[in-house]
């Protein structure tokens, strides 16, 4: 009989391993997760683990690599972190059976979107996974958090997916696989393909129908047939977070319908170049995040950043939360105080929701909801603090129970037991005190029955040959009680067992085994119990999470001299004496600025040195006008807002190799996308447009894109540029203004004033620029010899063209046929030449030029001498 070429266990690994071809695979073989083949090879490579052999098939050596089951995780998050997913094989048959390997089956998958343990996730940051459903009209997207319990559902159009991507940060997107979009090429986000039928709206409403206990999807804002492309999205998300947790989560409490008027809207440019939580270097700091987060919990953290790359749109929701910070500004202290006392409730209730969270996780919710409930804060002033303040004592009967059944302080993982409470289960009880007072029970045992008996040899004793016996001297033996049965014989002495003795024997025995085991079971239960408060602990974090927000906003309103901006139904955007939120923690004197948008002032063209402080003061507005709608008091001494719906930039130069893109056409395309979608109620930066190619097509560009936002989208537009032909362009539009960043020259450096002052700049020192950034002294030399060059040649010959007044002129000239018109209805001639002399001399010498047969000198000295017989 042939030996089979593949051993019983390793053919129940490759059944496995073929319904997770795309995953890693951690096979659990005793106390080690082996893997086997090419995932040992890659995962040997990426974790820098030995590669080793085990067996063959066919006579080829299978490759094996494996980590320590106790040492998983650190190995798991390093794998998540890099983006790949693994699937959990655990043993789940019993050992020793006799019947072929062990029965083991994945239990869990781990994808980069649905973590939920603390070990793979940063503490500040939300992990979020999407879905996207393509459809011919609308793009259908959801997203959900396994750690908030958020769930949430769009429809948006192609153009406009990036800018969402962007907004919600997703670690992994899921795809149908027959769609291929464009937007995906550069997302940094993991892709997940699926089968394109699992993000079909009819499966899709019935996946969620029967998630959520209800007969449609109306209650939650979404209509099947309006919304088919986010009911797929939603559908397809459900469930495979169901495949990937091998459960159906608890708690998703409702799906929402997001709109686009709910926020204020911010493309992907904006949010990168505003550097909400990322520098443009990719770096956490400095950004506005990481200078606002004075948070004291985690919870809150992640909830400032939300709140900042989500400033609302509603008044009435941004009124109630300045009234909140204003109501803390005298006691944030006490609070945040209060709160640093608190663990990370909403990724406990997650891991909680789905059966893994461990016995500290509990003992730490327990100390955090007692703390919450003894928060004490006035809230007569703010309805929303009342809310709040309300929210934290329905959680006290569940810190009552967790009080009862968790140790104070429990062991680390429930394996090792010593995490009940005495007191919560009597046979618990009598289990541990078995095993910690046995020497007591003996010792009575042995009292009682010598006094039972009367025999004085009597004593209890054990061994590990035969366990707990009682023994008597040969001569007494003989009077021993019928219920005594004889275990051993010895010389001097026989030894014997009796029922309870028996009894007590074996509960010893096993009585640390059966407590691990009741201490799991009991474990088990009271997960399964706290699921079920699963909506009150939820609703608890996100208390403590808006709390700790505004505490955080009261105190920078307290400690930097923030103020509470106001609101206007009208176009306004006026600000006293503003301040970069971020740039005035790094310098020692930050100099404040002006900022004035009315009705009839839409466009500030802003002129100035490089350096002097354009771009920095353009995100000081945007910044200050987010930050407003947040809720959070701002950088400034007043600032009064109109309706703001749209936030563009379009700052900074970078190329996109991949997409085949040079820097002049990135920025075209995103110059593109603020024109056709920006209005009257938008805030557009934008910061030297047209510097990307020759200076005519530049400066014309520019030009056309400044009417542009003038006469057709009327935004309020920060404009950058050092054109200066463009400064003559309030002449034409009054909606147009010019204001320059001081300077002051001394000899040959330059002082940077950082002032905003009206009108525009006489220079634009970028030679003074050039000498602060280091060039050579040879070289700045040569650059001052050049300049002076080029300005002579340009006083003596023809201005360069003006755009402005050639195009006003062209305006205003009469065309053609009004002159002949004119002439026609005119019995006075028009006037001939004044020197008809000089023209026709000038026509004579015009004659005589070869153009192609000219130096690029003799056709400079020609052009000198037409000048001077022109004039």
């Amino acid at each position: 009989m042939s030996k089979p070429a593949v051993s019983p266990m390793m053919q129940q690994y490759l059944g496995i391993k073929s319904q997770h071809a795309d995953k890693l695979v951690f096979y659990r073989m005793g106390d080690f997760y082996e893997l086997f083949f090419d995932d040992a090879v890659e995962a040997a490579k990426l974790l820098d683990i030995t590669l080793t052999t085990r067996g063959q098939i066919d006579g080829v050596p299978i490759q094996m690599a494996g980590v320590p089951f106790h040492a998983a995780e650190q190995y798991l998050a390093r794998l998540v972190k890099m983006g790949k997913s693994v699937a959990i094989c655990e043993q789940v048959g019993e050992v020793g059976t006799g019947k072929g390997p062990v029965e083991r089956k994945v239990v869990r998958i781990v994808t980069p979107g649905t973590l939920t343990d603390s070990a793979f996730l940063e503490d500040k940051e939300t992990n979020r996974i999407a879905a996207v459903a393509v459809g011919k009209k609308h793009i259908g997207l959801a997203w959900a958090s396994l750690q908030s319990g958020e769930f949430k559902a769009k429809l948006t159009t192609a153009d406009k997916l990036a800018d969402e991507l962007a907004r919600l940060q997703a670690a992994e997107i899921l795809l149908p696989d027959s769609k291929n979009l464009p937007v995906f090429q550069t997302a940094s986000a993991n892709i997940t393909r699926l089968n394109a039928w699992q993000f079909a709206a009819d499966s899709g409403e019935k996946m969620l129908t029967d998630y959520f206990g209800c007969q449609d999807l109306n209650g939650f804002g979404l209509n099947t047939a309006e919304h088919a492309e986010a009911v797929g999205a939603a559908g397809a998300l459900l469930n495979y977070i169901r495949i990937t947790q091998n459960l159906m989560p608890q708690h998703l409490d409702g799906i929402s319908l997001e709109t686009e008027s709910q926020y204020i809207g911010m493309d992907a440019a904006t949010r990168r170049n505003l550097e909400i939580t990322q520098t443009l270097s990719g770096k956490k700091a400095p950004t506005l995040f990481s200078t606002l987060d004075q948070c004291a919990t985690h919870m809150g953290s992640r909830l400032l950043a939300l709140w900042l790359h989500h400033p609302l749109r509603s008044r009435s929701h941004i009124q109630a939360r300045q009234e909140a910070v204003a109501a803390l500004r005298t006691q944030y202290q006490d609070i945040q105080g209060r709160l640093k006392n608190t663990a990370d409730i909403e990724r406990i209730a997650a891991r909680i929701a789905v059966g893994n969270a461990r016995p500290r996780d509990l003992a730490a919710l327990r100390d955090s909801l007692f703390e919450l409930a003894a928060l004490d804060f006035a809230a007569d002033t703010s309805s929303l603090l009342l809310t709040l303040k309300q929210v934290f004592p329905a959680t006290l009967p569940v810190a009552e129970k967790l009080k009862a059944a968790i140790l104070p302080e429990p062991a680390v993982w429930l394996r090792d037991g010593g995490v009940i409470n005495n007191g919560f289960h009597s046979g618990l009880d009598e289990l541990r005190h078995i095993q910690n007072h046995g020497d007591e029970f003996l010792l009575a045992l042995e009292a009682r029955e010598r006094e039972r008996t009367g025999l004085s040899t009597l004593k209890v004793e054990f061994n590990r040959v035969h366990g707990f016996y009682i023994e008597l001297s040969k001569i007494q033996a003989e009077q021993a009680p019928a219920d005594y049965q004889r275990r051993q014989t010895l010389k001097n002495a026989e030894r014997f067992i009796t029922p309870e003795l028996k009894t007590f024997e074996d509960k010893v025995l096993t009585a640390q085994e059966q407590a691990l085991a009741l201490e799991k079971q009991l474990f088990d239960n009271l997960l399964k119990e706290l699921q079920a408060t699963l909506p009150q602990l939820q609703q608890a974090a996100k208390a403590a999470a808006a709390l700790d927000v505004l505490s955080a906003f009261a105190a920078l309103a307290e400690q930097r001299q923030f103020v509470c901006p106001e609101f206007a139904d009208y176009p306004v955007l006026h600000i006293r004496n503003g301040r970069h939120p971020v740039v005035e923690q790094q310098v020692r004197h930050f100099t404040a600025n002006h900022t004035d948008f009315d009705h009839k002032h839409r466009l500030m063209l802003l002129t100035g040195p490089n350096m002097g402080g354009k771009s920095t003061y353009m995100r000081q507005v945007a910044l200050i006008t987010l930050l407003a709608h947040t809720g959070c008091f701002v950088p400034a001494d007043s600032a009064k807002i109109g309706p703001i719906d749209q936030i563009f930039t379009r700052i900074g130069a970078s190329d996109d190799l991949a997409a085949n893109r040079s820097t002049f056409m990135v920025e075209m395309s995103e110059t593109a996308y603020i024109l056709h979608h920006a209005t009257e109620q938008s805030l557009v930066l934008m910061d030297e447009i047209g510097r990307g190619t020759s200076t005519f097509d530049g400066l014309a560009l520019a030009q056309a894109i400044a009417e542009h936002l003038l006469q057709k989208n009327q935004s309020f537009s920060l404009f950058a540029t050092h054109y200066f032909e463009l400064t003559r362009l309030p002449e034409a539009h009054a909606a147009a203004v010019n204001m320059h960043l001081s300077a002051l020259e001394q000899g040959q450096d330059i002082v940077f004033l950082h002032q905003i002052q009206p009108g525009p700049a006489n220079k634009s020192y970028g030679i003074a620029v050039a000498k602060l950034a280091g060039l050579p002294a040879r070289t700045l030399n040569a650059a001052r010899k050049h300049l002076n060059t080029l300005e002579n040649q340009a006083a003596g010959a023809q201005p360069q063209l003006d755009i402005f007044s050639s195009l006003t002129e062209a305006d205003t000239m009469p065309s053609e046929n009004h002159r002949v018109h004119q002439n026609e209805n005119n019995s006075n001639p028009p006037a001939p030449p004044t020197d008809e002399t000089a023209a026709r001399q000038l026509l004579a010498e015009l004659a005589k030029l070869h153009p192609d047969e000219l130096s690029p000198r003799q056709a400079l000295d020609a052009l000198y001498r037409l000048k001077e017989l022109a004039e």
